[in-house]
This record gives structure tokens, sequence and C-alpha cells, in this order.
């Protein structure tokens, strides 16, 4: 006997889901988080592309989310799992206690890319920002930079223009990755985009001062006086549990799942931003559907 059916390890779009979809199969499920649910979309400020809401908040769908998972299956919120251990079942060691499950569901979702810039890691808190729905607000009626060119950075681009902020973009080619809608709203909205060039280095004493903006073509540096840098170049997985355990990944550190989102590992499976592809919150929930409903069916079958 094992304390739990199947534990989900992250509490994101993927991890809540496979919660609703484990639980509602009958199996007793666990959901872990080393912060709070909801992940990295708690800062999405605004979706206009999830179905059923033609506009909503990533906090307003956690909320959602989190209220129809915990009615079905059990959820521990900042309890950080630390070693998972194969035997006849799963041995999952958290910073609280200790766990046994017959599969287990990664969900572990990504972190932000740094620039890898000076200045960056010092002045982080101090106007280095990964997050404008967490501290936009801050800035209001202040200049600001957001570094990126995808959607994410376009969202947010969006928010802060809308908060008040005096925001521009920097994007390192000649044009964005973002979706056509978002790109229309920059315009729109006259948010301006410094194209083709990179930041070389954010600096300031005890705050965020300005940054050293490289253009790529002309070969020149400018410096642009600024209250905060807001950072939105991608991401990058949080793998380690997963790879501690024998799952594969890809070279970009993604994990590899089969389209059951089973790995290579007998009844672990993956959801979500870790396996990489399309990040997004709905690709994230029909992963987490599909691997807690295989991991249902395989349990009975061992």
């Amino acid at each position: 006997m094992t304390d739990y059916d199947m534990i989900v390890i992250g509490a994101g779009p993927a991890g809540l889901t496979a919660g609703i979809y484990g639980g509602r199969q009958g199996s007793s499920v666990l959901m872990l988080d080393k912060g709070p649910a909801g992940g990295l979309g708690l800062e999405v400020p605004m979706m206009e592309n999830y179905p059923g809401f033609e506009m909503i908040a990533g906090m307003s769908l956690v909320t959602k989310m989190k209220k129809q998972a915990t009615a079905v299956a059990e959820l521990r919120e900042m309890e950080e799992v630390k070693e998972i251990v194969k035997g006849d079942v799963f041995t999952v060691k958290t910073s609280r206690d200790t766990y046994t499950a017959s599969a287990i569901i990664f969900a572990t979702g990504s972190k932000h890319r740094q620039l890898g810039v000076p200045g960056e890691n010092d002045l982080l808190g101090r106007g280095v920002c990964y997050c404008a729905t967490c501290d936009g607000p801050l800035y209001k009626g202040r200049k600001v930079l957001m570094v990126g060119g995808g959607n994410s950075a376009a969202q947010e681009a969006v928010f802060l223009k809308n908060i008040g902020c005096d925001v521009s973009i920097v994007h390192r080619r000649d044009e964005l990755r973002a979706d056509k809608y978002l790109q229309d709203k920059l315009r729109e909205m006259e948010i301006p985009v410094i194209w083709n060039s990179v930041v070389k280095e954010i600096g300031g004493d005890e705050r965020v001062e300005e940054v050293i903006i490289h253009n790529r073509v002309t070969g020149r540096d400018e410096t642009l006086k600024v209250d905060g840098v807001f950072i939105s170049i991608g991401e990058e997985p949080l793998n380690q549990l997963a790879v501690d355990l024998g799952v594969e990944v890809d070279n970009g550190g993604y994990i590899i799942t089969d389209k059951s989102q089973r790995t290579n590992v007998p009844l672990v499976y993956a959801a979500g931003d870790i396996t990489g592809g399309l990040n997004q919150w709905v690709t994230a929930c029909a992963e987490g559907a599909i691997a807690a409903t295989y991991a249902y069916r395989e349990i009975q079958s061992y």
C-alpha cells in the first residue's frame, strides 16, 4: 500500500489539472509545490486566448482551478520536494515529510531565464524585475524597460502601460515573436520598440538608474535612463528532480515524453512547461489531463 496513488510535483496549470483529473477518476492524489499554487501562471496579467473566457487574469484562473482541484485532491503549498527514490513504489521526501506513491507526475514547470549581464543580480528587487504583475504597480508614473519579444513580454508591456508606466520594449531582432493581436495592441497603445538591440549592462547605486543598450546592427552603445527593467526572455526547465530519477531530457533540458505523457521511467509522467514545446496555459492543462488519465489506467496494470 502507498500513501497516494499519484503524487504531482508542481501545482501550476498542468499540476492542478492533473489533480482534477486524477481525483475525479477516484485516485488518491497529492499535489506538492515549493511555492504558492499557480507557478508562473500567477504572473500572467491578462489572457484573451483561454477557452471560455474572453479575458481573464492568470491569478483569477489559478484561484478557480485551485478550488476545483482541492475538491478532489490534496494540495500542499510551500513544501519543496527534496528527493524521489524509486523502489517497489516511489518515496518522495520533502522539506516537511515523506510520502509514497505508485506514480509520479512532474509538472515542475520552469524558471525565468536571466540576461546574464552586469548589474542584473546586484540590483535584483531594486529595479530588476521578472514579474510585471507582481512589481509593476511600484513603477506607476515611472520609466521602465521591458526586455523580450515574445507573448509574455508583449503582455507585460501592455499591462505596464495600462497601469501608468512609461514603458518601452527592447528586442534583439527586427521583429517580435508575439502573436499578431498583441503586436497590434502595442502599436495601438504606442509602446515604442527598440529594435536589433540587447541590454549590455544595468547600472545604478542603490537602485536601477540606467541601462546600456547595444545595437547589434550599428555596433553602437547607448545609455538609457530608466527606473526599472522587466526581463521576459523565456524560461529554463526545472528538471533536476526528474534527472536525478533517471528521466531522459532533450538538449534543452526538457523532459521527453510520448503522446501519453509517459517518460522513459515506468509510471513517471510529465506535463506542462517542463516538457517544452508550446508553452501555453491550454496545452499545459491538456498535458496534465493526459498524464493523470494514463497514470490512473497504468497503475491498475502494475
